[in-house]
């Protein structure tokens, strides 16, 4: 049977810091927060690293920072999953070593990167991930790609061509276009990912979008995730709003119901389970994330000695 993870996408997004309902008073830098999340949860998604490269030092911390057996999943940077990147997320340096021409635009893809500067970035964000995967707390590399990832093969030999640049780490792979859960499709994109030894990302969001992905619980490995992003319909694919507006979600309890039977048949199929909301305003990624443990009859690793009052709805009460 599978370990069971539960945990959040991030543990620094604004609006949970600022909430005033996980964090205690003390918890008032980025070694108290990280330190306090990890007492809480025994994962967590690192979800700056698709926003901007991340550092080796700043990982060194983050091992220093949280109890042995506590993992990190940790996302793609963006250029390296076919987004658009503005210049100013890249390293300094490597902005500046960049063709004028392309220091001028609002966006960066990677096929119009010179190679060895794209070769630069990719050792770069190799080695960043060196010190959580040398002590046991990487998990996965998220993988997630944009809705205009289409499936088609040129795509998969994309994909195989990340895990030949990451080969020493797990890849997971999260789709937000549905052509490949289609079933003309399905079949194909499961058994890809299971001849390569790849997590499919099963998802939880809204339908009725060329981006919905359907809630497909299929194992295409030893370890499974699922990501838990909300359903707020409204703010799907709105343009010009913030992240935690678009995963501005808490779950009710028939929501999270509809996922227990498909959880448990994952536990049963893989080694490691990762459970992960993705859900950002305020405390609702918490909130969700301790709901869903006690409908599972699973208890949330408790490290330290921190007691946690918690209202019929999850929320902290005391964080004495």
């Amino acid at each position: 049977m599978g370990e069971i993870l539960i945990g959040t996408c991030s543990w620094t997004e604004e609006t949970l810091v600022k909430g005033g309902k996980f964090y205690p008073p003390f918890a008032k830098d980025a070694e108290s927060r990280l330190r306090y999340y990890a007492s809480q949860f025994p994962i967590v998604e690192v979800d700056s690293s698709y926003y901007s490269m991340p550092y080796e030092k700043n990982t060194r911390l983050w091992v220093e920072r949280t109890p042995d057996d506590f993992i990190f999943d940790v996302k793609a940077f963006r250029l390296f999953t076919q987004h658009q990147t503005p210049p100013a997320s890249l390293p300094r340096d490597i902005r500046e070593a960049l063709p004028s021409s392309l220091q001028e635009k609002n966006n960066l893809y990677q096929n119009s990167l010179p190679p060895d500067i794209l070769d630069e970035m990719w050792n770069r964000f190799e080695s960043a991930l060196l010190p959580l995967d040398s002590t046991g707390k990487l998990g996965v590399v998220l993988f997630q790609f944009p809705p205009w990832f289409v499936a088609g093969s040129d795509k998969l030999d994309y994909i195989l061509s990340c895990k030949e640049r990451l080969q020493q780490y797990r890849l997971a792979i999260e789709f937000r276009n549905n052509s490949w859960m289609s079933d003309s499709n399905r079949d194909h994109t499961l058994g890809f990912l299971k001849d390569n030894n790849l997590p499919y990302v099963c998802v939880d969001e809204p339908q009725g979008f060329k981006s919905s992905m359907p809630p497909v619980a299929e194992p295409t490995c030893d370890i499974a995730i699922i990501r838990f992003h909300g359903r707020n319909q409204a703010n799907w694919e709105a343009k010009g709003i913030k992240a935690s507006d678009r995963f501005n979600w808490y779950y009710d309890d028939d929501e999270l119901a509809e996922w227990v039977e498909r959880i448990n048949d994952l536990k049963a199929k893989t080694k490691w389970l990762h459970l992960l909301f993705n859900t950002h305003y305020g405390d609702q990624a918490i909130v969700n994330a301790r709901k869903l443990s006690g409908m599972l009859d699973f208890e949330i690793r408790q490290r330290g000695q921190l007691s946690l009052d918690l209202d019929h709805s999850g929320h902290q009460e005391t964080s004495q």
